[in-house]
């Protein structure tokens, strides 16, 4: 089948395409006062109508977006997921291949995490709801803890790759005690409102490069190597 031969779409006129601009505007503004309210309620405790009340909305308002409270419930961690991407993942990819950029994606998570430590976090908090409910609110929480793990786990690979780390270091054992440091965190902090747990976390992370073999400072023993495009 050649270009010529697929159907033609109706263009769309300049108010047709002002409307669906605004559409997707106020989605967002929506998604945005939803993933408020959920750092400080949880995601059960979403609805449309508590919803609309925020946005000052009507509840057939907030449901024309969304179709149902499920679907709103999966926007806001699709939503809470980009803005955690953004914040601790992408700033940290400019750092230098290995122990600099494993250093930069655990800096950046524990600077969310500190801002998170009032409001609360979407993954902790959902785990939480949805650990024993099956069902697409809980695949997508789910899909988007094994994304940022997979991406840390890589992190730690290339740090062995570089020479940062010992040849015999298990990656998965090694983001378990990481990813353990913040869930440590929530709960000492969050919880227990206990003094100098955000140090004891940093503590923590050196106290695990140390462990597998990587000080403070460490150089690569590998010479450095130009990054490819996928790197």
């Amino acid at each position: 089948m050649s270009v010529t031969d697929l159907p033609l779409k109706t263009p769309r006129g300049p108010r047709e395409g002002r409307a669906m601009q605004k559409g997707q505007q106020t989605k967002a503004a929506i998604v945005d006062a939803a993933l408020g309210l959920a750092t400080q309620i949880g995601l059960e405790g979403l609805s449309i109508g508590a919803l609309a009340e925020v946005t000052q909305m009507s509840k057939s308002g907030v449901f024309a977006h969304f179709g149902s409270r499920e679907e709103l419930q999966i926007s806001v961690i699709r939503e809470y997921h980009t803005r955690f991407e953004d914040e601790v993942f992408y700033p940290a990819m400019a750092q230098q291949r290995g122990l600099p950029r494993l250093r930069a994606l655990f800096a950046n998570w524990m600077k969310r995490t500190s801002v998170e430590l009032d409001s609360g976090c979407i993954y902790i908090s959902g785990a939480v709801e949805f650990d024993d409910r099956p069902g697409p609110v809980r695949d997508a929480l789910a899909s988007s803890v094994a994304t940022w793990h997979a991406a840390m786990k890589r992190s730690i690979t290339v740090a062995k790759e570089e020479g940062h780390l010992r040849p015999d270091v298990d990656e998965e054992q090694m983001l378990f005690e990481i990813h353990g440091l913040i869930l440590a965190l929530h709960y000492e902090a969050r919880f227990l409102k206990s003094p100098g747990a955000i140090a004891r976390a940093n503590a923590g992370f050196e106290n695990i490069l140390r462990r597998y073999g990587a000080e403070p400072g460490a150089k690569s023993a590998k010479p450095t190597r130009i990054k490819s495009v996928k790197e």
